[in-house]
C-alpha cells in the first residue's frame, strides 16, 4: 500500500512537470460529514450508528487544470471525524456503554479530477490527516456519564489515512466519499491503570459528505 502511494504521487508531480501551460487556482468552501465505521470487536462485527458531522470541517483546495478535461489538485483542510458504538464493552467492567468518538484531523489531500472542469467532473485521491483533539463520550442509557478529551492523544493511530472519490456538480457543490485504511484508535495505548480500553477494537471510519464551495477565484495563478 505504501509503494501504491508512492507511485500515486510521483504520477501526479511528474504530470505537473509536463504541463508548463496549465491553470491553477485556489478553492475553499466546507462539508457536511456523515460518517459510520466497520468495526470488529474481539473479532465479531459489529455495525455503527450515522453521526452526523454539519461542523468544522473546512478546507482549501489548490487546483491544477492541465487541461479543460484533466486536472490535479492538493490542498489542506480541517476535519471533524469519527464514529458511534452502541455495544462497547469497558475492560474495567466487562458492562456494555454506547461510545461516541470523534477527532479534529488536520488533512492534506492530493489526486486528480477528470470531465468537463468547468461543471461536471469526476475526482479521486488520497488523504493523510493528522489527528489534533479527540474526544470520547460515555453514555449510560440516554444519560452521558464521562468525557475524555486530549489534543494529540495516543488513544489514535498517529495518522488517519485512506482513499477518495466523488463528483463534483456545477455552482461548487459535490458528493464525496472516503474510507479511511487505517484504525481509528491506538489498540495497544494502555491507561494509568494498566487497562488496554481499544485492545481488540479494529475500527474504520467511512463517510458521504456533501460539500459547498464557497469561494472560488477564477483568475488563475
Amino acid at each position: 500500500m505504501k509503494n501504491s502511494i508512492i507511485v500515486f504521487i510521483v504520477c501526479i508531480l511528474f504530470a505537473v512537470s509536463c504541463y508548463s501551460q496549465s491553470k491553477t487556482y485556489i478553492a475553499s468552501g466546507a462539508e457536511m460529514i456523515f460518517s459510520f465505521a466497520n468495526i470488529k470487536d474481539q473479532g465479531v462485527s459489529e455495525s455503527s450508528t450515522l453521526r452526523w458531522a454539519p461542523v468544522i470541517n473546512l478546507e482549501s483546495i489548490f487546483n491544477h487544470h492541465l487541461n479543460n478535461n484533466f486536472g490535479l489538485f492538493s490542498g489542506i483542510a480541517i476535519r471533524n471525524v469519527g464514529y458511534i458504538y452502541d455495544n462497547y464493552t469497558d475492560p474495567s467492567d466487562q458492562l456494555v456503554y454506547k461510545k461516541k468518538f470523534r477527532s479534529y484531523n488536520v488533512g492534506f489531500p492530493i489526486g486528480i479530477k477528470v470531465g468537463d472542469l468547468d461543471n461536471l467532473f469526476f475526482y479521486g485521491g488520497y488523504e493523510v490527516e493528522l489527528p489534533i483533539l479527540y474526544k470520547e463520550k460515555t453514555f449510560i442509557g440516554e444519560d452521558k456519564g464521562t468525557t475524555i478529551t486530549g489534543w494529540f492523544s495516543q488513544r489514535q493511530e498517529l495518522f488517519q489515512h485512506g482513499p477518495l472519490v466523488g463528483i463534483q456538480f456545477p455552482r461548487g457543490i459535490n458528493l464525496k466519499f472516503k474510507y479511511y485504511l487505517s484504525e481509528f484508535h491506538n489498540q495497544k495505548y494502555t491507561e494509568s491503570s494498566g487497562i488496554m480500553p481499544y485492545s481488540g477494537l479494529n475500527s474504520h471510519v467511512f463517510y458521504v459528505s456533501l460539500n459547498f464551495i464557497f469561494f472560488q477565484n477564477k483568475k488563475y495563478l
